[in-house]
């Protein structure tokens, strides 16, 4: 006789063991989270599901009803009687079977419900295993709030990027006075809008991490296309076919399968204006930084500057819970945005509070020496309004990335020596990006969404 089993081989499985087992727990969890997923509100699969069980019911009552009135009695009742030949009655009741054969029924029915769904899911290519987790999170983003952001730049892109995880109703407007780089050129040959901002926004909001990838590819050689990036073609491309972007728009986001909506500012192509305090004017943003010197700007125009803005631009402001001013440059991003005639209109109108996201720190060439209070007394100014809420980071950076933006004529911006009224509009929260001297998406998203105000937080 061979020896019992040591008991240590029982309570001490080997790796393979352990892996196994980790891997079905693993996958336990995994369906037991879809199965509360399925069951999650908002979802609308449970008032589907009850529908179907109460339907099946009647159903069967109605069958039953017909064999005992209607013609197949006698074979329903020697169906009955073989039935309950297989059952003791001394150990069950004889209705058992009949509540056996109906549980059965039903969950054959359920099944191939399941099946039929897997089928269909296959056929357009989702797989079935992901098809909860995408009605979850598209009936979640669906309720999400309404926001509308207004800027341009990297600051607008990583706001969005947080965005998306959280709602699906975001509009960003951005300005397309960009007159440098791959979007100059672009605008200089095709006559068209900027693309650049609104490439980065595009990538932001997609849905697909190969078009995202792609959108922001810049090619580094050939002839006519180096310095481009596939965005911009792409966007010039449609530009090209369609007449203008605006009529492009809804090609636009079928194609990037975007979450949100991104509109530019104005559907024509417009030179922004630097007005300094010295009594010159400098014509195209890029300049800017080279040209403004120990002068300050004093405040910036648009020319021409009766653009027509797109009625779907319109129509998110009205509707929208909240409205973001940035975060990005103030007079380059910001505030080229809401110089727009039907944007300002609009933001003057809407009960929505406005919120400024402010600025890490000041611009070499465009906001030396100006404070934060500085940045929003230039947005009210502009706008005809001031802001209601004010996001202030209060995280500083290492040393070393203050000292190299130092170095560059960049200076860190706070509420130090600001007034009450600023003060007492604005929102400190630590904002900044493990070590970077920028907005942290996921910090600044959350920030919007559970401490700024919204519509119906102040109706």
């Amino acid at each position: 006789m061979s020896d019992p089993p040591l008991p240590q081989r029982a309570t001490r499985p080997g790796p393979a063991g352990a892996s196994r087992r980790a891997d079905l727990l693993q996958r336990g969890q995994l369906a037991g989270r879809r199965a509360r997923m399925w069951m999650s509100p908002g979802l609308g699969v449970k008032r589907w599901l009850a529908l179907f069980v109460i339907c099946t019911l009647i159903g069967a009552v109605g069958v039953l009803h017909f064999t005992w009135t209607g013609p197949l009695h006698f074979t329903a009742t020697r169906w009955i009687l073989w039935v309950n030949a297989l059952i003791r009655p001394e150990v069950m009741p004889l209705y058992v079977g009949g509540v056996v054969l109906m549980i059965l029924a039903l969950t054959g029915a359920l099944w191939s419900i399941m099946m039929l769904n897997r089928s269909v899911l296959s056929g357009t290519g989702t797989a079935p295993g992901q098809a909860v987790d995408l009605m979850y999170q598209n009936r979640h983003l669906a309720r999400g709030p309404r926001i509308v952001t207004l800027g341009g730049g990297t600051g607008m892109s990583n706001l969005l990027s947080g965005l998306r995880v959280h709602t699906g109703n975001t509009t960003a407007i951005v300005t397309v006075a960009d007159d440098g780089g791959s979007s100059g050129r672009l605008r200089q040959s095709l006559d068209m809008i900027a693309p650049g901002d609104l490439t980065d926004c595009y990538a932001a909001l997609s849905d697909s991490p190969v078009m995202a990838r792609l959108l922001l590819h810049r090619f580094q050689r050939g002839d006519g296309i180096e310095g481009h990036t596939f965005g911009n073609l792409m966007l010039a491309t449609l530009s090209e076919q369609e007449g203008s972007l605006s009529e492009a728009m809804l090609d636009i986001h079928e194609v990037l399968r975007i979450r949100g909506h991104v509109y530019p500012a104005t559907t024509q192509p417009v030179t922004l204006v630097a007005h300094l305090s010295d009594g010159r004017t400098i014509r195209g943003e890029s300049q800017f930084a080279q040209q403004v010197g120990a002068a300050r700007i004093g405040h910036v125009t648009l020319d021409p500057p009766d653009l027509p803005a797109l009625p779907e631009v319109r129509q998110a402001i009205r509707d929208a819970d909240q409205i973001v001013l940035g975060p990005g440059s103030l007079y380059t991003s910001i505030i080229p945005a809401l110089l727009v005639p039907g944007v300002a209109q609009e933001l003057r109108q809407t009960t929505a509070p406005l919120i400024y996201v402010a600025s890490l720190m000041t611009e070499p060439g465009e906001t030396d020496d100006l404070t934060l209070e500085g940045h929003v007394q230039a947005i009210t100014r502009h706008l005809g309004r001031a802001p209601d809420c004010v996001l202030v980071n209060n995280a500083v950076p290492a040393r070393a990335i203050i000292d190299r933006y130092a170095a560059e004529g960049a200076h860190l911006l706070s509420l130090s020596g600001a007034s009450r009224d600023l003060r007492g509009r604005s929102v400190i929260l630590p904002l900044l990006h493990p070590g970077q001297a920028r907005h942290d998406p996921a910090a600044l998203a959350q920030a919007l969404l559970y401490a700024a105000p919204r519509r119906d937080q102040t109706s």
